[in-house]
């Protein structure tokens, strides 16, 4: 069993409950759950016995015998890691034994043999255990006076991992994290005795989601980062503790900086969210912080061309723009928002622009994914947990592939599925390798066709498992695309009695719901047309409630349709005095590459009347709007995420750069330059008036009814698109990072065979996907899916879906031969 700091010890003569052992442990007579290790009970009891193969959440193996201890009648000494204290027992460790305090000495001695003497510029210098454990537990000379093993250095087993065999202490931690825990066993020990070493296939690099947490646990330098290696010392950096901003698993991480440089990330001990791992997009993707970062503000002059001003320019001109749109302005944000930011942005729009045309959304969207929202999850508080999803018999997973949209939920399920405790079920086209580790049933379906899928369930042997106390349905955000999934959803979970959890992909979402960021929708979950909600709103607000908005605002999609509609209805009739819907637009942390139609989203802004965008860094869209102001990163603010759980993961400040103000607070200028109260726009105040005003109660927004879609019928010529990002691909987050791109999945059409075979397509030839707005070719790779279905990544290297084809999952497309259509 893994024992925590929450398991139960007890100390000295006590009554003993049923399950537990007596024994003695360096004198001290202790009571602990059966099964529990001696090194735990060591540990419990404030004794740090040497160990460097043993972690708690890996199986023990006993590989480096460090950890020796005595136990009374036994011949020789034992590995503390691996053997449970029994009942009776006596242990004596290093600090009551000679025995064991020699065996630990010249275990040590040993290891010491062939390790090189190289801390001045290892890595691991001044983190190191073998460096501590070596003055604490070895001995004060070395009587070794040999030639030490060499190898040639580093090996490169992946394009972000660097292996110094001659440093490997054969511990196996890295080894058993790759096939226990993210269970991709592309590392294993090669050769025996001094020539053992840690390697990879010739062919089979160590790609992993989760690589870099080889490097956190390995104890010795013999596993190091390429971005990382030879930057700084340990002694020379400041550790900030931080969550992370790529997706909504909240994983808790530990930031360091030096210099104001964000020199690494090291995932944090976090064990109700992330235990102790993170992937590699958490740990490696941040030097978008500090890459191609705004840094004043910028307005568009007469000359029609974007320059440098100062504050008190932008401030005027967006405040008099604004001003003159007021209760004709939308604003639109994207997931990189913290909950105050969000709440910030939610606030404003009502109290300053007088609209409630929001939306946090800028992906692809519909109105029964705002009725499934409002309706199932803002301000429903904590819902469904990782420990839920841990101890669940049954987990359904719909449109959401946890691997590339969630990590640590994939590791969650991994952990139990390995246990045995746990059936996935996925409904999706094909069967991922995420979902194949997880030795997932697979559901196949097209795009659109989740619906029937669910209802199907319902009726089936499937619907009677998730009948079962603790099942847990998990859907992802893509299920918005697919007409009738999400009412499906909700069918099937109050059929059930399954818990139901949305699991977005980005790590805002889940606060900028609960904020009120979206059309209809107060703070805490609080409906714009309900009378008391409104009242309690407008007071903490200070408003009178007529100020407040009355009509419900539109969504993203029609905010866009509109002004789209407003542009072709101008330009048909230029002499026509056709108004402009919409006055003014607001858009934050928004990518046009999110959105369905990357082209359409750009024109519509190029083509708003005045456009005011708070940005972190030069993006397409802020090259087309009227005033940029530069807001502050995640690692330049303190704030709040909240997790797919509902869970609220509070982070502080890594950098304090000078003029970088959080959304928040610039938003408070704006106001203040518009002469309307909005408040300070702090973290620290907005905080406090979103939590003042907590979970709303009073009515609700009725579960989405939506029908179905229908699945449109190809001819052989054509097929069924479905697509997913993949977890790295070609984010603006990700950029400034060579060496964790260079790990990312090789984009490639999946295609049937039976489709393969009619258009005469092997594998591995390249494949054209294409519509009348362009085309894709990509390498063919002949899957198990539906035989009108082929699927692509949404935004890989050589496969910008939407940006290319104009295209989305459950769209037509042609598909052929490579050099036949291209």
């Amino acid at each position: 069993m893994t024992v925590t700091a929450n398991t139960p010890i007890l100390v000295g003569t006590v009554d003993v409950p049923e399950g537990f052992v007596t024994a003695t442990i360096d004198g001290v007579v202790v009571s602990v759950p059966k099964g529990t290790l001696i090194i735990r009970a060591a540990e419990l009891l404030g004794v740090a016995v040497p160990r460097f193969c043993d972690h708690p959440l890996l199986t023990a193996v006993a590989n480096c015998r460090m950890c020796l201890i005595e136990i009374e009648g036994m011949p020789k000494p034992q590995p503390s890691c691996a053997t449970p204290l029994g009942e009776g027992m006596v242990v004596k460790t290093q600090l009551t034994s000679e025995i064991a305090d020699a065996a630990q000495q010249g275990v040590m001695e040993f290891l010491l043999i062939n390790h090189p003497l190289d801390c001045p510029i290892c890595d691991k210098g001044g983190e190191c255990p073998l460096q501590n454990q070596a003055m604490s537990n070895g001995r004060a000379e070395s009587r070794f006076a040999g030639t030490k093993r060499t190898f040639p250095k580093p090996i490169n087993i992946s394009a972000q991992i660097l292996l110094d065999r001659e440093r490997c202490v054969s511990c196996a931690r890295c080894t058993r994290f790759a096939d226990e825990i993210a269970g991709e066993p592309f590392i294993a020990l090669l050769e025996r005795g001094s020539h053992q070493q840690v390697g990879t296939a010739d062919d089979q690099p160590f790609d992993s989601y989760f690589s870099g947490n080889t490097i956190q646990i390995c104890p010795v330098g013999a596993l190091t980062s390429a971005r990382y290696r030879f930057r700084s010392r340990p002694f020379d950096l400041v550790s900030v503790p931080t969550v992370c901003e790529h997706c909504a698993s909240g994983c808790s991480l530990r930031t360091d900086s030096r210099r104001s440089t964000i020199m690494r990330r090291l995932a944090w001990d976090e064990p109700e969210v992330n235990e102790e791992w993170n992937c590699d997009k958490g740990r490696f993707a941040f030097p978008y912080i500090s890459e191609g970062r705004l840094t004043h503000p910028l307005v568009r002059g007469d000359d029609g061309e974007l320059r440098t001003a100062s504050w008190p320019e932008a401030l005027d001109v967006a405040a008099r723009g604004l001003a003159a749109a007021r209760g004709r302005a939308a604003v639109l944000t994207g997931g990189r928002l913290t909950r105050e930011d969000a709440y910030a942005y939610a606030k404003f729009a009502r109290v300053v622009l007088a609209t409630d045309d929001i939306d946090f959304r800028a992906r692809p969207h519909s109105d029964e994914e705002a009725d499934f929202l409002a309706s199932q999850v803002a301000g429903t508080g904590r819902g469904v947990t990782y420990s839920d999803v841990e101890k669940a018999p049954t987990v359904l997973l719909v449109g959401f592939e946890p691997e590339e949209e969630s990590p640590i939920i994939f590791l969650r399920l991994r952990k139990a599925v390995r246990r045995g405790q746990l059936s996935v079920h996925t409904v999706s086209p094909f069967l991922t390798d995420g979902s194949s580790r997880l030795a997932a049933t697979l559901i196949q379906s097209a795009p659109g066709g989740e619906a029937s899928a669910l209802d199907t369930i319902a009726r089936g042997e499937l619907g009677t498992a998730l009948r079962a106390p603790g099942a847990v349905i998990l859907v992802g955000e893509r299920l918005a695309e697919s007409a009738g999934s999400l009412s499906a959803a909700v069918r099937l979970a109050q059929a059930t009695g399954a818990s139901l959890a949305w699991v977005p992909r980005r790590a805002g979402e889940r606060g900028a719901l609960d904020s009120g960021l979206l059309a209809g929708l107060l703070p805490g979950g609080r409906l714009l047309v309900d009378a008391s909600a409104r009242l309690e709103v407008a007071a903490a607000w200070g408003l009178d409630v007529t100020e407040l908005p009355s009509l419900v605002g539109r969504s993203g999609n029609d905010i866009i349709r509109l002004i789209s509609d407003d542009q072709r209805a101008i330009a048909a009739a230029p002499d026509e005095p056709i108004g402009h819907t919409f006055g003014a637009l607001v858009l934050a942390g928004v990518s046009a590459d999110d959105h369905s139609d990357p082209h359409a989203f750009l024109s519509a802004v190029e083509a708003a009347p005045f456009v005011v965008s708070l940005e972190t860094r030069h993006t397409s869209i802020s090259a087309l709007v009227d005033v940029v102001f530069p807001v502050a990163t995640v690692a330049e603010k303190a704030g709040s995420f909240t997790d797919w759980e509902g869970r609220v993961r509070d982070f502080n400040r890594v950098l304090h750069e000078v003029g970088i103000q959080n959304d928040g607070r610039v938003l408070a200028m704006i106001a203040d330059q518009m002469d309307l109260n909005f408040g300070r726009g702090d973290v620290v105040s907005l905080r406090k008036e979103l939590d003042s005003l907590g979970q709303g109660t009073g009515i609700r927004r009725h579960a989405p009814e939506f029908a179905p879609a229908q699945t449109p019928a190809v001819d052989q010529d054509h097929a069924i698109l479905a697509t997913w990002r993949h977890l790295l691909d070609a984010g603006t987050l990700q950029e400034g990072e060579p060496y964790l791109a260079a790990t990312a999945r090789t984009a490639v059409v999946r295609i049937s065979a039976v489709k393969a075979a009619a258009l005469q397509i092997s594998d591995g030839d390249d494949v054209v996907v294409s519509t009348d707005h362009g085309s894709v070719s990509l390498p063919a790779q002949i899957t198990e899916l539906p035989d009108d279905v082929v699927w692509l990544p949404t935004n890989s290297f050589g496969s910008h879906v939407r940006e290319t084809l104009h295209a989305d999952a459950g769209d037509v497309v042609a598909v052929s031969r490579g050099g036949e259509h291209a």
